[in-house]
């Protein structure tokens, strides 16, 4: 037998479920992964609260997650027993045993162990498709990152600082603050005190930033917006404040330009995939970025882990561990 966090309704922390489930058995594609370490992402909010679908009930969420191979079904060729993998986007990681298709796994190269992959896939393929593929970042761009004492914004203040950018933060407390600080961030607003409009100008010398980077949501929006310059970029990837309301596109005022990317999107094939995070894995060996995963729960307690995510008391990454 093996066991998984289940959703059987949608609805706060408490309808995270610890059940013993039947032994997957891999199909065609697939192989079979015992995990050491899993991911936990704001989107798993998303997914246990309704925000975001899921295709049935009882559901498993997660979709980040690292560990070994111990079976492989019909046509896999890529990969065999005893490989060490991880993955990013399947939904299903909140397990002790589970199958994954092969096409979206990476093998994991020495010097990444399963929980500093299981800390990292995720909000570290999103920060390089976001910084390298969605704006293309170099040392003339000035960015807005909301957010940025977060797991994913902790890792951009490093790539930023890596890349030789100017990066604005924005962070909800003093702490925050020192730590963005601490990781690369050029200049950091403490929206508690600040209103991070009038001080983004007063950086910019009232010209505004290329590009914005908003996980935020509903609570930065639309003054997202006027941070930017004319053509700027408004990239919205995540709503931890609730989802962006509808909005008359004259609000892109400017001809702003906006965006709504998907890790998915960004990897959708193996290419992709394995480009991505061979990207990520060689900015952590050489050590241009240090993964900080400063919360680690067995899986029993995912529901902790939860509460902790959602009421901030988290910063950088938040792992499961089977």
């Amino acid at each position: 037998m093996a066991y998984s966090i289940r959703v059987h309704v949608p609805g706060g922390p408490e309808a995270l479920v610890l059940e013993e489930v039947p032994m997957p058995v891999p199909g065609q594609g697939e192989v079979l992964l015992r995990q050491h370490a899993i991911g936990v992402n704001y989107i798993d909010i998303y997914h246990r609260s309704g925000l975001y679908k899921l295709p049935g009930y009882p559901a498993t969420i997660g979709s980040e997650g690292a560990g070994e191979i111990i079976a492989v079904g019909p046509g896999v060729e890529r990969l065999k027993v005893g490989d060490r993998v991880a993955y990013a986007g399947p939904l299903g990681a909140y397990a002790d045993i589970r199958t994954v298709s092969e096409n979206r796994l990476v093998k994991l190269p020495d010097g990444i162990d399963y929980e500093l992959a299981a800390s990292m896939l995720l909000r570290g393929m999103t920060v390089r498709s976001l910084l390298r593929e969605v704006y293309r970042v170099d040392k003339g761009t000035t960015l807005l990152f909301h957010a940025a004492a977060g797991g994913v914004g902790l890792i951009a203040c490093q790539w930023v600082r890596a890349l030789g950018a100017t990066m604005i933060g924005t962070v909800s407390s003093d702490a925050k603050a020192n730590l963005a600080r601490e990781n690369g961030c050029t200049h950091v607003i403490n929206t508690t005190r600040e209103d991070f409009v009038e001080r983004t100008r007063a950086l910019t010398g009232g010209k505004g930033c290329d590009v914005v980077y908003d996980s935020v949501g509903k609570d930065t929006f639309p003054k997202s917006l006027d941070c930017l310059k004319p053509k700027g970029l408004w990239v919205s990837f995540g709503n931890s404040s609730g989802p962006v309301p509808p909005f008359e596109l004259t609000a892109l005022k400017g001809s702003l330009f906006a965006t709504r990317p998907s890790i998915l999107a960004y990897t959708a094939t193996t290419q992709e995939l394995e480009e991505n995070a061979a990207d990520l894995f060689e900015m952590v060996l050489s050590k241009k970025i240090r993964i900080t995963s400063n919360h680690r729960y067995p899986l029993a307690r995912a529901a902790d882990a939860h509460r902790d995510l959602e009421t901030r008391r988290t910063t950088g990454s938040v792992i499961l561990v089977p």
